[in-house]
């Protein structure tokens, strides 16, 4: 009985409740009426959350199928970097013998070099067109699904072939990885994404010199696709030893310096450094607050901030000047910007209190969002701006209000009664754990808790 609600459980895509079978006693392995275990079910819809769950609960990636198959291959025949990494198990290179492991790169290779589509057609024996569409692998990345003959595979075997390699300690070449990250030219594919994050466990001196050497090359690609790596060095720190944070920042700023014949390029470079410290950083903001590219101009307020003062950061005289002009700029993305760093270096002067009360009465609503929510957490006590956060109660948009009265609450302002009313029901999709809503039952319960003890 359990076993047909596994069945069941994994035929609807229920991921907790295949979990919670599998904990009362279901058979990892139970078998389907076509005598193919379960596993081969969602391997099969390309589920990938309910896979992880049935391997987790002891499923056998390496069973033998009746074709001679085992799932883990049928995963790999699918094309979802997804699914394989669901499947692939605990420890694959000790577990799986050589001829295994080897099967399992050549079956990866094959696929990706010849292309889905062709592979499809020699597996199905049709020679027609293949219908292709886009689709999510996972949360983040897609990947082109092809269908053909009653057939479906996925073209992500680039992604397969780079994360089985490093599954199995292969010291891929970073010039064949970074192929294959850049053959699709974005971002967001599969391919890409998984040499980005195989890039970022390999941290070695040779990995690093491989990798940033393609700052020079002349395809934007290249470049664009150095500067993601660099970025996930600096967001997945596994320790100082290996962080490359020093290299990373000197290297960005040598970037900048030198100059960047892409404006998209150029403004990537600011945007991941400003992720870093380094003590030239205001001196980048400076030197391209002015260019005539809005993307690169948008990712210069930050870069003016000096972060060695607390509890906030603050303006020298000069970043101060650049950043009053940007804050006019023609391009309202870069006014939010420069209204976010101004905001949260307000030094009480009435240049910036005129200027964040111009950028929270901006016609474009991006605008004052954005400068809201930096009011909101900054240093600015003034009574003309906490005046100007008054008339953003009136937003569409929620968040903006939110910032608004979060921003009135920390300035302990008289009025914080009624714009927590004017806000209206504090529960919302989307706001659960946000903690400007913390601060406000806080604020609400202290006062029932003091009118209630006096």
């Amino acid at each position: 009985m359990v076993g047909a609600e596994l069945v069941t459980a994994v035929q609807r895509g229920d991921a907790e409740a295949v979990i919670a079978l599998l904990e009362a006693g279901a058979g990892p392995d139970t078998v389907t009426s076509d005598g193919l275990p379960v596993l081969c079910l969602a391997i099969d819809a390309y589920d990938a959350a309910v896979a992880e769950a049935l391997v987790g609960g002891g499923a056998d990636p390496d069973r033998r199928l009746p074709d001679g198959t085992t799932p883990l291959v049928r995963a790999v025949d699918g094309g979802s970097p997804a699914v394989v990494d669901a499947v692939l198990g605990r420890e694959p290179r000790l577990r799986l013998p050589a001829t295994e492991r080897a099967h399992l790169l050549t079956l990866a290779r094959r696929w990706y070099e010849r292309g889905a589509s062709d592979e499809l057609r020699d597996r199905t024996g049709r020679s027609g067109p293949v219908h292709q569409a886009r689709v999510s692998d996972d949360a983040c990345d897609h990947v082109t699904q092809v269908t053909l003959g009653g057939r479906t595979a996925r073209a992500g075997h680039g992604a397969i072939l780079t994360n089985l390699e490093w599954a199995f300690r292969i010291l891929t070449p970073v010039d064949e990885l970074v192929a294959r990250a850049v053959a699709q030219r974005d971002p967001d594919h599969v391919d890409w994404s998984a040499t980005r994050w195989v890039l970022n466990e390999r941290r070695s001196k040779e990995t690093w010199s491989a990798v940033t050497a393609y700052r020079h090359s002349p395809c934007p690609v290249h470049r664009h696709f150095v500067l993601d790596v660099l970025r996930w060095y600096l967001l997945l720190q596994s320790s100082r030893r290996n962080s490359y944070e020093k290299e990373t920042a000197e290297l960005l700023v040598a970037w900048a310096t030198d100059g960047e014949d892409d404006p998209g390029v150029l403004a990537e470079v600011l945007r991941v450094l400003n992720e870093t410290e380094h003590r030239e950083a205001e001196a980048v903001g400076l030197r391209h607050a002015g260019h005539p590219d809005a993307r690169v101009r948008a990712r210069t307020p930050d870069l003016l901030l000096a972060w060695d003062t607390a509890p906030a950061p603050s303006l020298r005289a000069e970043a101060r000047t650049a950043l009053l002009v940007l804050v006019g700029d023609e391009d309202p993305a870069v006014r939010a910007e420069a209204g976010g760093a101004l905001a949260a270096a307000h030094d009480g002067s009435s240049a910036s209190t005129d200027a964040v009360v111009a950028l929270l009465q901006d016609a474009v609503a991006e605008v004052r969002a954005r400068t809201s929510a930096a009011v909101a957490s900054g240093p600015d006590r003034t009574a003309t701006v906490a005046d100007a956060l008054l008339t953003l109660l009136d937003e569409d948009d929620f968040a903006t209000r939110l910032n608004a009265v979060h921003a009135l609450l920390r300035r302990d302002d008289p009025r914080t009664g009624e714009a927590i009313e004017r806000l209206g029901p504090l529960s919302r999709p989307g706001f659960e754990d946000d903690h400007r809503l913390d601060a406000i039952l806080r604020w609400q319960w202290d006062r029932q808790d003091r009118s209630a003890a006096e």
